[in-house]
């Protein structure tokens, strides 16, 4: 008879990583889902779409945590998992404090996250160490998020276990010249060489702060340069905009979303990252994202670029927060034929541990144990 394995999910509308999972785990597992929402999302309607049961449990803010703490407590209750595995902060509150009270034995929490509570809100660690005693086990998506757990919040060793995310091993192979041109044309890229790309939020540790300057410097030597700012929001906006000023409107365009990720990808001629430093990021998708597509990429090193980047072999690594490196580099990918396609070559062989398959093998270990 299979495990029943309940994942608690909150604050999510589409993430093609629970998609994922209910794809892989879903034969293996007696498999529901409880969200945490305010309203419907795209991914409780796919999992309608896919026969797999779902609970949706209101909640919006702090002033919904005790009623959905009593929903997600009636619900576990009634269903009596083998093992429950909760996703983000007040999935992890309230899903890991109703499986402790229904006795659920095997209760996971995925951090997500990395430094943010320590540098940026110090009152969170106190939820992240909350969590991190309820749990009987959690997964760190990167070796420095195990740091932060282990030696930060004193997490004993043997409760946590890497699972690094990974991606669909065909997520670019699909990609044809038809995708990349409606990429182009939808957000004005025809005419515009080269093409500097960056996906990231606009907020203080990501250092897009430090990317802008460094292309208002290209634009000299490269007057028909664009920079595309995609996932273009954040608690940091006014501060990017600020530095947007300083460009000619029509050098740079920004992007809020845009469904067809791996065809934007293929528009760059460089793909820029550059997080302010070492475990800002707890993971850093862009990095496996970039590699996986063979894109020249200039960035600094963070979460899983720890790992798996390698300056000059891979990618070109440059310091924190430092434009000047950020526009030499971009120099060199765009001047040196050599090294670019040095680059090309070796990114995608670099990345071929990181896919969904191997990620979820991995936590089928820790569900079976």
């Amino acid at each position: 008879m299979a495990k029943k394995l309940v994942y608690i999910i909150s604050d999510i509308d589409k993430a093609l990583e629970f998609e994922w999972a209910a794809t892989y785990l879903s034969p293996y597992f007696d498999m529901q889902f409880i969200l945490l929402n305010p309203a419907d999302s795209d991914l409780e309607n796919f999992l309608k779409n896919n026969d797999i049961p779902v609970y949706r449990v209101l909640y919006s803010s702090q002033k919904d945590l005790l009623p959905a703490f009593k929903d997600v407590y009636r619900i576990l209750k009634k269903i009596k998992p083998d093992i429950v595995h909760c996703h983000l902060l007040a999935a992890n509150i309230i899903g890991l404090s109703a499986a402790k009270l229904v006795k659920v034995k095997k209760r996971i929490y995925t951090r997500h996250h990395s430094s943010y509570h320590h540098v940026y809100h110090k009152h969170g660690i106190l939820y992240d160490k909350f969590s991190n005693k309820l749990a009987t086990n959690i997964v760190a998506i990167s070796p420095i998020v195990k740091d932060i757990l282990v030696n930060w919040e004193k997490v004993p060793e043997k409760k946590v276990k890497i699972v690094p995310h990974g991606l669909p091993e065909n997520l670019f192979s699909n990609i044809n010249n038809e995708d990349i041109e409606l990429i182009k044309t939808k957000y004005n890229f025809e005419g515009y060489n080269p093409v500097i790309g960056v996906i990231s939020r606009f907020t203080e540790w990501k250092g897009v702060q430090y990317i802008i300057p460094a292309f208002k410097l290209l634009l000299d030597e490269y007057p028909h340069a664009k920079l595309v700012l995609a996932n273009a929001t954040g608690d940091y906006e006014n501060e990017i905009n600020n530095l947007l000023m300083q460009l000619h409107a029509d050098s740079y365009v920004k992007i809020n979303f845009e469904p067809n990720m791996p065809a934007l990808f293929k528009t760059f001629d460089v793909f820029v990252h550059t997080p302010i430093d070492n475990h800002s990021e707890a993971f850093g998708q862009v990095y496996i994202e970039a590699l996986a597509g063979g894109i020249p990429m200039v960035c600094t090193l963070s979460g899983i670029a720890n790992e798996c980047v390698k300056h000059l072999e891979n990618a070109i690594v440059v310091d924190y927060k430092n434009s000047n490196e950020i526009y030499n580099g971009i120099k060199l990918i765009l001047e040196n034929k050599n090294i670019r396609e040095k680059l090309i070559n070796n990114a995608p062989l670099s990345v071929k541990q990181y896919t969904v398959e191997n990620k979820f093998n991995l936590l089928k270990q820790i569900y079976n144990e």
